[in-house]
């Protein structure tokens, strides 16, 4: 899988493809994204050929709907980023019901937008799934960070002192927390006024040394070591 880029002047497109079992829908969607700047590689209309294609041509993001035949579009997501860490997911999906939102998210979808979101709205998105930032409707945000907080109240992490658990620098340490209290790559940038780069490098380097997947494991880990607390 390629690693995923942001659009400058200089770089190239970000590489997208566009799951839907809707023609109409899927070709207007790949077209908007097309026009907007974006490379997109490949669309599907079921779960299978989506995770088959996915796999060949190497996406940055996979714009993907959950309603798909032949494999639920959570199976698509949770095959090809439990297989393809780099691959980033962002669900534009017609339900908002807070039962398909967790389970996408769950499943490693970095973020969730309904299809009544405008084409601007869906290519920020776009962008900012590239870049490893999280992006929810309006009104999700809150509710994938209390599925957070409440996964968080099971059993205790193992203590930081534990020869087991890989030692975070102090930096790696700052973002996570940040990370964990909800803020964007970006912002978390201009708080510790360090490039988005540097942050993303954080992350990366946190995620390798404590084998985690996607950003919504390291929240979820970080949530519960206490550190949205601190």
């Amino acid at each position: 899988m390629s690693t995923p880029n942001t659009q400058a002047s200089g770089e190239r497109p970000i590489r997208v493809m566009v799951v839907d079992d809707h023609p109409m829908w899927r070709d207007a969607v790949a077209r908007d994204l097309t026009e907007s700047g974006f490379d997109v590689v490949a669309t599907a209309g079921d779960g299978p050929s989506a995770v088959r294609r996915a796999v060949a041509v190497g996406p940055d993001v996979l714009v993907l709907d959950l309603n798909l035949p032949g494999m639920p579009g959570v199976q698509v997501c949770k095959e090809l980023v439990g297989s393809h860490p780099g691959l980033r997911v962002l669900v534009l999906s017609a339900s908002g019901e807070h039962a398909d939102v967790l389970e996408a998210v769950k499943s490693g979808a970095t973020g969730y937008l309904l299809k009544s979101a405008s084409t601007r709205e869906l290519t920020d998105a776009v962008r900012a799934t590239a870049a490893g930032d999280p992006v929810f409707t309006p009104g999700l945000a809150g509710l994938v960070l209390g599925e957070y907080r409440r996964l968080a109240s099971g059993p205790a992490p193992a203590a930081a002192d534990d020869p087991k658990v890989p030692q975070l620098t102090d930096r790696e340490t700052e973002v996570l927390r940040l990370v964990a209290k909800g803020l964007s790559y970006k912002q978390i940038a201009e708080r510790l006024v360090i490039s988005h780069r540097t942050v993303q490098n954080h992350v990366q380097n946190t995620l390798g040394k404590l084998q985690l997947h996607n950003r919504v494991e390291l929240v979820r880990y970080a949530i519960e070591a206490g550190l949205d607390d601190v």
